[in-house]
């Protein structure tokens, strides 16, 4: 409060005791101007009447971009303001005893800049919000490829078998309690036991090296030979790819496991062989897809302007023309390592894999069979776990596939 209000309040300023002035007309634009009972304008109420006056400093100060008639409202708050000491309207003693009263415009734009900062505030928060979407869209990503995740998950666990399978079950293979034969599953045994004592599961996730191992060596046997021959076949054009795919067609017409069944007859019985009868019975099929995709890639821009820059043709075919017909390839891999899988247990059942009593998963139903009337679980477990990842490489395979052609 300053001096001259204080003393105005104490009855000992300038003002005090002096009667009222007359004052002349008001000019036109002059509003909201209140007058006492003998025509005389009070101070206070014109002091208070201010702000009602229609300036860009009012419009200013009361709030910028607010109607004529809400500074008429403010207008009327403060002159409605009395004096605590003699009654008297006292605009100076409402601005020093009530500050929020005519700051209140300014402290609401005040308030403003702090919601502006508060906003910035949320957007300097904003950076975590993306990994919340993330988080939603992997999570709907996932809730809409479920069969696809679950998939993964399988093969994931079948791989781990195969890498680590002392990680899985820390058992021996091998031997077992002959008081605990012919056990049903349990938290025990989970696949239960067979006629030597032996637990089921353990057998089956030692036995998974093998199988595995023999697929995948087949696969890449049939990948590799596959796909050179599709390369050369679609690259070369002529009496090359004629002679090529008539090979492959006499190969396409034999089907797979006969042939293979033919080959590890004549290679002799063991892993290693049913993996590479598996794999000559496989190449037809990556050489047409490739053949096709090489077809569709040698007619390309890039590839023609290679060509025209003079880049040797071998160069070409490693540099532009391979990668660009690879992935339908690899797609093809996922989806035929499953029906690898299937190939190679058929084969390792009718007794062309490694010998007894080293596991295996054809061996193991096949063992399992004699004793079907009073343990099923020797052969509709190891039966559905092959059946799981055959399906679960099928549906990775395919969704590749589609991937690829998207």
């Amino acid at each position: 409060m300053s001096i001259l209000q204080r003393a105005d309040r104490q009855g000992d300023g300038p003002s005090a005791g002096l009667p009222a002035q007359p004052v002349t007309q008001p000019p036109a634009g002059n509003v909201g101007i209140a007058r006492d009972g003998d025509g005389d304008v009070r101070r206070g109420d014109d002091n208070a009447n201010r702000g009602a006056d229609i300036t860009p400093a009012g419009a200013e100060t009361s709030h910028r971009g607010a109607e004529i008639g809400r500074r008429g409202a403010q207008t009327d708050h403060f002159g409605t303001q009395t004096d605590p000491l003699n009654g008297d309207a006292d605009p100076l003693g409402a601005q020093s005893d009530h500050p929020g009263t005519q700051i209140e415009p300014r402290g609401a734009q005040a308030d403003r800049p702090g919601a502006r900062i508060g906003r910035r505030g949320a957007k300097t928060d904003r950076p975590a919000a993306p990994n919340g979407r993330r988080g939603a869209l992997i999570g709907g990503w996932v809730r809409g490829h479920l069969g696809l995740v679950l998939s993964a998950v399988v093969l994931v666990i079948a791989v781990g078998w195969a890498v680590v399978p002392s990680v899985f079950a820390p058992g021996d293979p091998l031997t077992g309690v002959p008081g605990e034969k012919f056990q049903a599953p349990s938290a025990a045994h989970w696949f239960g036991t067979d006629n030597l004592g032996r637990d089921l599961y353990t057998r089956m996730v030692h036995g998974a090296g093998l199988s595995l191992t023999a697929t995948l060596t087949a696969v890449g046997i049939a990948l590799v030979v596959g796909s050179l021959l599709g390369l050369l076949s679609g690259a070369a054009g002529g009496i090359v790819d004629t002679a090529i795919m008539r090979v492959v067609d006499v190969l396409l017409s034999i089907p797979s496991l006969l042939m293979a069944l033919a080959l590890v007859t004549a290679l002799g019985f063991g892993t290693r062989n049913v993996a590479l009868a598996m794999g000559i019975s496989l190449i037809a099929n990556f050489a047409r897809v490739m053949r096709s995709e090489v077809l569709r890639v040698r007619h390309a821009p890039y590839v023609e302007a290679a060509h025209a820059s003079g880049v040797r043709w071998y160069a070409v075919l490693l540099r532009h023309v391979l990668p660009n017909s690879f992935q339908p390839v690899l797609a093809l891999a996922a989806v035929e390592f499953g029906m690898a899988v299937l190939a190679v247990s058929s084969l390792s059942f009718l007794g062309y894999g490694t010998k007894p009593p080293t596991p295996e998963w054809g061996s193991l139903i096949s063992e399992g069979r004699n004793f079907l009337a009073a343990a099923w679980w020797l052969t509709t477990l190891p039966g559905l776990v092959i059946v799981a990842v055959v399906l679960a490489a099928q549906r990775v395979g395919r969704f590749a596939g589609r991937s690829d052609q998207r």
